[in-house]
């Protein structure tokens, strides 16, 4: 036997500077298993949410795991695929699916620790604009508050928080603020009071409440164990409790492992005592994910209860997190280093969550510690863009990082990424709503794709977005190249160029690269929907036509999908509204085929204003419609093969329609 490395520890800690490459106990925990080889894809799922270890090592019959938790129940259960797909249906319908976010929360968030005051965030707002680079939120971390109690804002730095709000909501954005688990200790703040009051806190093995030392100094833990706590918490969130707020605001649960600065590493006492009086060591690693979920349902809550309205869907990010954690909202890697390493090292993270069911993840863009290189950071962006949550982050003493204060070349380079971020949506949305329905992972390892090809179980530095996109990542300072693996047997377009790669005959390509951009790819027979025009946001973008992009595979074909709802309500969920279909090429014929519409939006939401068929084998000199004539349209040869683009053909997803060529 050959012990692989040390075990993997799953608990749940705050780890100040981890380690980009050891297998301790991080920000959160998924006690989930995938196992593969050529032919088969299984899972197991040990539900049990102590302290506890994974050893995992080769044996001349296959690879073995060794499971030990500390105490509690344990629950095994097995998904026997037999493909990867299968398996994360199969584990999502037991853990659930990943919430279906709001549109807005697939835009770009910008985030410091912190942004001092109205005017510093009314500025970087502007700057947004100033320089055409979109964003959809601005994020406040803990200095905006009232001596770290939350829910409270600091007076003297953020007087008329409603209109600061209110001047993002009226360009389209929104604003985060943070909101932790420790509560200060002080007979002055109201919440601390009430829940005191109420006997809330989490308590010690003799019965008293729990103190512990965080951001406010002293300061006491919600029982979230206990469900009438987590329902008090959910009311708290309504404008009339936490003043100053307004719907356009959403959350930031950090430190909620929970982070007890005095606690036994940096954690609480595994002998406190929780409702019914369950030991912390047997729940640990569920305290933040029960926070989270209570957070969430107070933001339905508040839109429920307070703006006399059906609720928009819940935003509310969390560090820590457990198996179903995608059920309430998107979680982050947590506090990692601007270096070469972490950059790299984010790619398995954010594929491991998931391929656990949690895929509305990703890392700091930049590195939360340290100061990034203007390469780095470029290279962090080109990359953070494919990430399924989308944000830049920097420590408070690190020096300000936004895109407009390094050279225009830099500015230039990372404005342009962002923008493909959006061009892309009506893509990435689709994506989403399939994690929603299936659990297929939004940012995928390639064996996800191609289960059968063995030289993909160990890629870490190249991964699939969606089914139809190959990211090859800039991973290394000063690379002037990058080794590009094509999978399967499939063509691989190039995104932002006219090149073809077969790759039967071409698997590997090292492949020149500049700073304006990194290798992405899509693959022979698949169809994306996106939208062209620059915006400033999502908001912006809804009324926007759609452009059709068409990679045909071997055999001239190709198929892919397109979901559409409103963005925020649950009226997809509880009114069935919302916009299904399906392209299909095939026979020189391009068809939308309309599975489902029951829609607020007119035709004029819906518009396709450009078509694009990569690939043809023949010229292409006539376009029949059934539902309209095609007159502008030119044909062009592209190495051997043709590419046909099609402007304005008057055509709407709402409605079925094909195109003959």
């Amino acid at each position: 036997k050959k012990v692989l490395r040390e075990p993997y520890r799953l608990y749940n800690l705050d780890v100040f500077e981890y380690l980009h490459d050891h297998p301790f106990g991080l920000y959160g925990s998924i006690p989930f298993l995938t196992a593969k080889k050529v032919g088969s894809t299984t899972g197991a799922f040990w539900l049990n949410a102590a302290e506890m270890y994974v050893d995992i090592w080769k044996t001349d019959k296959g690879t073995s795991t060794q499971w030990v938790s500390e105490s509690g129940i344990v629950d095994l259960f097995f998904f026997i695929g037999p493909e990867p797909k299968d398996v994360a249906r199969q584990y999502s319908s037991m853990t659930g699916g990943t919430q279906m976010p709001q549109l807005f929360s697939l835009g770009y968030h910008q985030c410091r620790w912190n942004y001092k005051d109205e005017e510093d965030v009314a500025t970087v707002d502007s700057n947004f604009d100033h320089f055409g680079i979109p964003c959809d939120v601005i994020w406040l971390d803990i200095e905006h508050t009232d001596g770290k109690r939350y829910m409270t804002w600091d007076k003297a730095h953020f007087p008329t928080p409603e209109n600061m709000q209110n001047s993002l909501a009226e360009k389209g954005r929104k604003m985060v603020a943070i909101v932790d688990p420790h509560i200060k200790k002080d007979d002055s703040y109201h919440i601390f009071k009430e829940a005191q009051g109420k006997s809330y806190f989490v308590r010690n093995k003799d019965g008293t409440d729990f103190d512990g030392w965080c951001w406010p100094g002293s300061s006491m833990y919600l029982d979230m164990l206990n469900p009438e706590i987590r329902k008090w918490w959910a009311t708290k969130f309504v404008p009339e409790v936490f003043k100053g707020s307004t719907e356009s605001l959403y959350i930031w649960n950090d430190m909620n492992e929970p982070s007890v600065f005095n606690g036994p590493e940096i954690t609480m006492h595994k002998d406190n005592l929780h409702y019914n009086d369950i030991e912390h060591r047997d729940v640990h690693n569920i305290y933040g994910y029960l926070y989270h979920m209570a957070t969430a349902e107070g933001l339905v809550y508040r839109g429920d209860k307070s703006l006399a309205k059906p609720s928009d869907r819940a935003f509310v990010l969390s560090r820590a997190f457990f198996s179903g954690s995608q059920r309430v909202g998107p979680v982050w890697t947590g506090d990692n280093t601007a270096d070469w390493n972490h950059l790299k090292v984010s790619i398995p993270m954010c594929l491991t969550l998931g391929v656990s069911g949690l895929t509305f993840s990703g890392a700091d863009v930049g590195g939360f510690f340290g100061n990034p290189n203007s390469e780095l950071l470029t290279r962090w962006y080109q990359l953070g863009i494919f990430y399924p949550f989308f944000r830049a982050h920097a420590h408070i003493d690190t020096k300000r990082r936004e895109p407009w204060l390094f050279e225009e070349s830099v500015m230039s380079n990372i404005r342009s990424a962002i923008q493909l971020r959006y061009n892309l949506m009506p893509y990435i949305y689709t994506l989403f709503h399939m994690a929603h329905k299936d659990g297929a992972p939004v940012m995928r390892p390639i064996w996800y794709e191609f289960p059968e090809q063995e030289d993909t179980f160990s890629s870490e530095d190249a991964f699939l977005f969606g089914p139809s996109l190959l990211v090859s990542p800039v991973l290394e300072e000063g690379a002037k190249a990058v080794n590009v693996l094509f999978p399967g047997k499939d063509l691989w377009y190039d995104l932002f160029g006219d090149k073809v790669y077969d790759a039967e005959k071409t698997p590997r390509v090292p492949m020149p690269v500049t700073m304006e951009s990194i290798p992405v790819h899509v693959r022979g027979g698949s169809i994306i929907p996106r939208r062209m025009r620059p915006r400033r946001n999502t908001e912006a973008m809804k009324k926007d036509p759609f452009t059709i992009v068409v990679a045909l595979d071997k055999n001239q074909e190709a198929r892919g999908s397109f979901y559409l709802d409103d963005g925020s309500s649950f009226d997809f969920q509880q009114k069935r509204k919302f916009l299904s279909s399906t392209f299909v090429f095939k026979n020189y014929r391009l068809e939308n085929d309309v599975y489902h519409n029951a829609l607020y939006f007119t035709n004029e939401f819906t518009k396709v204003e450009k078509i694009i068929v990569r690939g043809l084998k023949r010229k292409v000199g006539k376009v029949d419609g059934n539902m309209t004539k095609i007159k502008d349209f030119s044909c062009t040869q592209e190495g051997g093969t043709w590419t046909l683009v099609i402007k304005k053909p008057d055509l709407s997803l709402t409605e079925n329609w094909s195109l003959k060529l």
